[in-house]
């Protein structure tokens, strides 16, 4: 009596392709997909996400100072509505921008050196309340 054979398949879950440069998994999904239900995937996924800031000096020390502001408990999440507070944190952030200030100086035009030190400045004045008020 003969047994059958069950066959198996290989999937290839290894993040690199032939040519050694990264698979593009969801270029393969779209080649499987209707050239219709990608074309409706892709305008989903635009209308969903707002359009990013310029990559520019003063949106990264915006970013970093609103990660500082959100961890001093000025800022509420955004999901939950509540404000927490983690000092560390913000002191953490409040550090990183003082030290790309450090780095960037003599690189920076009057605007970005105008506001970085403005925003350091009213972030380091918020940590001393909020470390006072603990």
């Amino acid at each position: 009596m003969e047994e059958e054979e069950k066959g198996f398949v290989i999937k290839d879950r290894r993040s690199f392709g032939k040519d050694d440069g990264l698979k593009d998994e969801k270029a393969e999904e779209r080649k499987s997909a209707p050239e219709s239900e990608t074309r409706q995937e892709t305008k989903k996924d635009e209308g969903q996400r707002p359009p990013l800031p310029e990559v520019t000096f003063n949106a990264l020390i915006f970013s970093l100072s609103s990660s500082a502001f959100f961890n001093l408990g000025e800022i509420a999440d955004p999901q939950t509505g509540e404000r927490h507070k983690d000092l560390p944190l913000a002191k953490h952030s409040i550090d990183i921008i003082a030290m790309l200030g450090d780095k960037a100086k003599g690189n920076l035009n009057d605007e970005e050196q105008q506001f970085l030190d403005n925003i350091l400045a009213d972030l380091r004045l918020r940590y001393v309340k909020a470390i006072k008020n603990q």
